[in-house]
């Protein structure tokens, strides 16, 4: 049976707090993907609501497998599974939802390229010798734009490809004692503080990077514009800091042993990063 004292050991209260407010935070995700993608694109045609509701596809089957790391691939452990059995599932799930963060990521970069590049423009249509298509500065800006989408899927691929070594929690030698043998952890420390490394350069490096661009992108394109348009980018930059801001705190409240906070903020603040981002591109509707 499912709720056999057998089974749920780990959770706690704030555990069940914490779990209910992602399950909506990813109804929600999957709502707006519906919606941008049946609503919008599929009336307007234009690539990008495309982008936008692709992006929260992936977030939402992110957060899905987060959901499955953090809560119900621990409990595994009291089923009979073996330690390596344990924590190849724990791992698994951190990569797809890594992964699957970066893709969105880089949807939110091909939005922000569609605004500042439009893909229908005669620029890019033009043809010619490679050389003079290099001389053309504003097709420059399309392949630096073509780039910026590449680079959050490379580090998606990354995440789902490289050695357990780089992502494993520390943590997990002492509660699964039986994988020390087979895994030698990578990573960080700062006195008696350990964090590996690959999560350090994902989560404190890259992450925080991206956060810089995609909102100061919007606020760029904010101050050059003007009326609903100004509102709904400015809306959208606030939106994106917030999620982005959301995401950095949860690893931030894990790392300081906050669970109280990490339960109840961190969702809280990514559903206001929502709702701002959903007001921002139904601005003109709501007027």
């Amino acid at each position: 049976m499912l709720f056999q004292d057998t089974y749920f050991q780990s959770f706690t209260f704030w555990s069940a707090i914490e779990m209910g407010l992602y399950f909506v935070i990813v109804g929600y995700f999957f709502l707006l993907f519906f919606y941008f993608l049946f609503i919008r694109f599929r009336t307007s045609k234009k690539l990008y609501w495309l982008f936008f509701s692709v992006l929260f596809l992936c977030l939402g089957i992110g957060r899905v497998f987060f959901i499955v790391y953090y809560f119900f691939a621990p409990e595994i452990e009291y089923t009979g599974a073996t330690d390596l059995e344990v924590v190849s599932f724990l791992m698994f799930n951190y990569r797809m939802a890594t992964f699957f963060t970066w893709i969105a990521i880089a949807c939110a970069v091909g939005v922000l390229g569609i605004l500042l590049f439009p893909p229908d423009t005669e620029l890019e249509k033009t043809s010619g010798s490679l050389k003079e298509w290099f001389k053309n500065k504003n097709n420059i800006r399309i392949l630096i734009r073509l780039v910026l989408i590449v680079i959050p899927i490379i580090i998606g691929i990354l995440a789902l490809t490289l050695s357990d070594a780089l992502f494993i929690d520390p943590d997990f030698m002492d509660e699964y004692p039986e994988i020390q043998d087979t895994i030698e952890p990578s990573v960080v420390r700062i006195g008696g503080w350990e964090y590996p490394i690959g999560r350090m350069l994902l989560n404190f490096v890259f992450l925080p990077l991206f956060v810089a661009i995609i909102p100061f992108i919007f606020l760029y394109l904010a101050w050059k514009t003007f009326g609903v348009l100004r509102r709904s980018y400015a809306l959208n930059a606030i939106g994106f800091f917030l999620y982005f801001t959301g995401r950095i705190l949860q690893g931030l409240f894990d790392i300081a042993e906050f669970p109280h906070l990490n339960a109840v903020m961190t969702p809280l603040i990514i559903l206001l990063a929502l709702l701002l981002i959903v007001i921002a591109n139904n601005y003109e509707q709501l007027r």
